[in-house]
């Protein structure tokens, strides 16, 4: 397939997706206000063995729960009275009727048996149209490395459990691969995050498509070298496309004594990484962090390609780590909520004006601030080691849409409009980085 002057058809493989929404029907997701009653509902939530999809930071905050339809009335009537004796007058909102439904509707693009085509110029924005499976990811780096050989190559930060290549692209400009600062960007770290992977893509996309005709972006992609990585968690994201479609962890084996498998790669960075808050030491939950520091290979890859980049004569200038969701941008630290980074007021600068530039296309509103003061306690975090220990400067950490209504779950139309006003304010970061 080539992606500028002729056409290309991407055929839809079925199986991939073939069980991915097992398990959810039935299922709503809630919202649940919290008050001052976190600590109650998530005693509650642990007793009905219940899968959370945001926990509560702070008080007046908010749980996102999964409700299966056995539990839902013992679990909204204890709710009630919890929220009732604890003055809470906020509803509990509904943000998934039927999880199962809301699954098979985000992936139409992907069951249908249609082609699509892609074709030269804005016509090939026709990928950001659906989510991929993995295999088609893999396929458009190729081919837009194929398309644009004189400002891209594929990297890699190595191999994931399964054995899976780490794939990235590698964009540079007039002087060549390797010669100017790095910015890295990780997209899908956890695995059910599928809109991260789609907007890494979309960045990716503008910086090679626009190169001949914006002398703007061609000055960005002359003065930095780019590495991109639209998923760093390639295990994981399979299993949500064949098996559990909100399952988050990579799928490491589990460690002795339990039968839960994965780790969190995004709490297994060797930086705050033995703090006994902001993440879990047990095997089964979302946020376990491992069994040591860097145990996982992805982390470990991951780690010495940025630290690579960031000891080179050419230097590291920016990491940003791509998640969802809650329309937050974000930087250290995670591991702590008193620590305060040394470029605490130019960082926070720059992620206001990335709130600012993000607003400006959609009205998407964005939060910013430290990350463990803004959405909570994250140990072990990748933000947190590219400051601390590769001393990449500019080091952030982004939520992307949306803000709940949703959740992971987002609908395939929102794919572009995530992608345009994430590169409008990533041109607000490269044109203000100092």
């Amino acid at each position: 397939m080539k992606l500028a002057g002729v056409f290309a058809l991407f055929a839809v493989v079925l199986p991939a997706f073939a069980d991915h929404t097992a398990g959810y029907d039935g299922i709503k997701v809630l919202r649940i206000p919290t008050g001052n009653s976190t600590a109650r509902l998530d005693s509650l939530i642990e007793s009905l063995d219940l899968s959370v999809w945001t926990h509560a930071s702070r008080p007046n905050s908010h749980i996102d729960v999964e409700v299966p339809k056995d539990v839902y009335k013992i679990f909204t009537s204890s709710v009630g009275k919890i929220l009732k004796e604890e003055g809470v007058t906020y509803p509990i909102e509904v943000m998934h009727e039927d999880l199962g439904v809301s699954i098979r509707k985000e992936s139409e693009g992907l069951v249908k048996a249609d082609e699509f085509t892609i074709q030269a110029g804005l016509a090939n924005q026709a990928w950001f149209n659906n989510y991929h499976t993995y295999d088609d990811h893999l396929t458009w780096l190729n081919d837009m490395v194929a398309t644009f050989p004189n400002n891209a190559k594929i990297v890699s930060s190595g191999t994931s459990v399964s054995g899976r290549d780490i794939k990235g692209i590698n964009i540079f400009g007039s002087s060549g691969s390797g010669t100017k600062p790095a910015v890295i960007w990780h997209g899908t770290v956890h695995a059910r995050e599928w809109i991260s992977s789609m907007t890494v893509e979309y960045l990716a996309y503008s910086l090679l498509n626009n190169y001949a005709n914006s002398t703007e972006i061609k000055g960005y992609v002359d003065k930095y070298d780019f590495y991109i990585f639209p998923i760093v968690n390639p295990d994981g994201f399979v299993y949500t496309q064949t098996s559990t479609r909100l399952w988050r962890k990579n799928r490491q084996s589990p460690p002795s004594g339990s039968t839960c498998y994965g780790r969190d790669i995004n709490r297994n960075w060797n930086n705050g990484w033995a703090q006994t808050n902001g993440a879990s030491t047990n095997p089964c939950a979302d946020d376990y962090k491992g069994a040591a520091a860097a145990d996982a290979p992805e982390t470990r890859g991951l780690a010495a390609f940025i630290d690579a980049r960031a000891k080179s004569s050419a230097g590291a200038k920016m990491y940003i780590d791509w998640h969802s969701y809650s329309q937050l941008f974000m930087f250290p630290y995670g591991y702590s909520c008193t620590k305060v980074a040394t470029d605490n007021a130019e960082l926070g600068r720059l992620a206001s004006g990335f709130a600012t530039a993000v607003r400006a296309l959609y009205g998407t509103r964005y939060t910013t601030g430290p990350i463990c003061t803004t959405i909570y306690a994250a140990s072990g975090s990748s933000t947190d080691y590219a400051y601390d220990v590769s001393k990449v400067k500019y080091s952030f950490a982004a939520e992307l849409r949306d803000t709940g209504s949703n959740g992971f779950v987002l609908p395939a139309s929102q794919i572009r409009p995530s992608g345009e006003e994430t590169w409008a304010g990533v041109k607000y970061l490269l044109a203000n980085m100092a």
